[in-house]
């Protein structure tokens, strides 16, 4: 065996590991993407439907948008295609239905390229994306394939989702742990189909979570952030 390919790959993996965890201080746990208002509405009441209601938001709204970005984030960065990522981040931007879900991935994004910049010894000046191309940002000197990227990102997702479904429900932690088993089953098929879509394909169509994000702007008792 190649001992420094193994180091590297290894060293890849442990880093995107870092990059995808809830605990990276980047404020992902403070939002609930709609969550919250799907419990006062009460479409979301027990694990059984906090499960489908998660499982069908990584497929119809994650996978339609954010993982197609990362993937083809990754490819720009690595490709130093500036006109790419800008175009990309744009797109992220207008196709935020709210002015929380725009807050969540402006805030993130900017933190998560603080985050970056306080690690290496010779920062580049200080810009700001939205998330998806920020972690894409963050990813690409790795070496690990754009498949594994998208992967982390979506299991980051679906750690602090999980995470706000036992707050907002509530839920125990074993339920929560069996929620996330499920969106963990279902992330490999939404990955795949993210990386398949061009800029013609993506979409984020989303219009119940778009109420539900409005609707959470001006709920009178919450948890996560507005």
């Amino acid at each position: 065996m190649d001992t420094t390919t193994a180091t590297r790959t290894d060293g890849a993996l442990l880093r995107l590991i870092w990059l995808a965890s809830p605990a990276l201080p980047v404020g992902g746990f403070s939002y609930s993407e709609g969550l919250e208002a799907a419990v006062e509405a009460g479409l979301v009441h027990d694990q059984a439907s906090a499960g489908e209601w998660l499982v069908q938001q990584l497929h119809v709204v994650l996978s339609e948008s954010d993982l197609a970005v990362v993937a083809q984030g990754v490819t720009a960065w690595r490709a130093d295609d500036e006109a790419r990522v800008q175009a990309l981040d744009r797109w992220v931007r207008r196709t935020r239905e709210t002015s929380e879900l725009r807050l969540q991935s402006e805030q993130m994004g900017r933190s998560l390229g603080d985050w970056s910049r306080s690690l290496q010894a010779n920062p580049p000046a200080r810009d700001h994306f939205t998330y998806p191309v920020a972690f894409a940002r963050a990813a690409a000197p790795m070496e690990a394939p754009v498949r594994d990227i998208v992967l982390a990102f979506a299991f980051g997702w679906s750690e602090n989702m999980m995470q706000a479904a036992i707050k907002a429900v509530p839920l125990g932690q074993a339920a929560g742990q069996r929620i996330l088993q499920r969106l963990a089953q279902e992330i490999p098929a939404a990955a795949d189909h993210a990386m398949r879509l061009g800029d013609e394909d993506r979409q984020a169509f989303a219009p119940r979570l778009a109420i539900l994000s409005a609707q959470h702007e001006t709920q009178y008792s919450r948890l996560f952030r507005s």
